[in-house]
């Protein structure tokens, strides 16, 4: 552990629970507590390398909230480890304010490497990976349209990540502002038991996709235009 460090963005596993650093399992250890999205998730993956530390939560809901708590912590002296449900935090997940307001308060981070799922999903996608654009989640309604128009003309790769509830209806957009014949890579349940990557035209992935069930979080890369 980094001395002058108090707080530490831990990534953890985005699937098999041995995706994850012999360094984040001993600051896992070390901190004073761990903030976590999910603290039953989390506790999982202490149980299986025989973790026992404090659990708080830290999610979306309670981030405006107890942030000043969390820096009156680090002010006192207190090492504190922050992670997600899967994957580095602050990648589609919390973890931004807490880091500004650190910065703010003159409080050293450190951000250890590890799993985020759009890495695998690139790098094996076939595409451009010199240049790309990470879109993250789009929105669901409000601003969906504005930011799809934007990207008609993005020349860069194209990362964006999707629930299963709305993979099909992602998909359909892109074939709309993109074109059925754009190529694009469509990986699932990435380091899972079940783990999926289709290749191919937009047109041809869609259909692949309707005819399964559909199943796990998605990462979606589609060649620039």
């Amino acid at each position: 552990m980094k001395e002058t460090a108090q707080f530490f963005l831990v990534p953890t596993p985005i699937g098999n629970l041995e995706d994850i650093t012999l360094r984040a399992l001993r600051i896992l250890k070390e901190v004073d507590f761990i903030y976590a999205e999910d603290t039953r998730n989390t506790l999982n993956l202490l149980k299986f390398y025989d973790i026992n530390n404090i659990l708080k939560s830290y999610h979306s809901y309670n981030e405006h909230k107890i942030q000043k708590f969390i820096i009156n912590s680090l002010n006192d002296g207190s090492k504190i480890a922050l992670v997600t449900d899967a994957g580095t935090p602050g990648i589609s997940d919390p973890g931004y304010l807490i880091v500004k307001a650190c910065l703010m308060n003159n409080i050293e981070i450190e951000c250890l490497p590890g799993p985020t799922a759009f890495v695998p999903a690139l790098v094996k996608s076939g595409l451009p990976i010199d240049r790309f654009t990470f879109e993250g989640f789009l929105p669901h309604k409000k601003g969906r349209k504005k930011r799809l128009e934007s990207l008609i003309n993005e020349t860069r790769t194209m990362i964006f990540y999707e629930s299963p509830y709305r993979i099909l209806k992602t998909i359909d957009d892109f074939i709309s502002y993109f074109g059925p014949s754009r190529e694009a890579s469509v990986s699932r349940e990435i380091s899972k038991k079940f783990e999926e990557t289709v290749n191919g035209k937009l047109e041809s992935i869609k259909h692949h996709f309707e005819e399964g069930k559909i199943k796990g979080e998605f990462v979606l890369v589609v060649q620039g235009r």
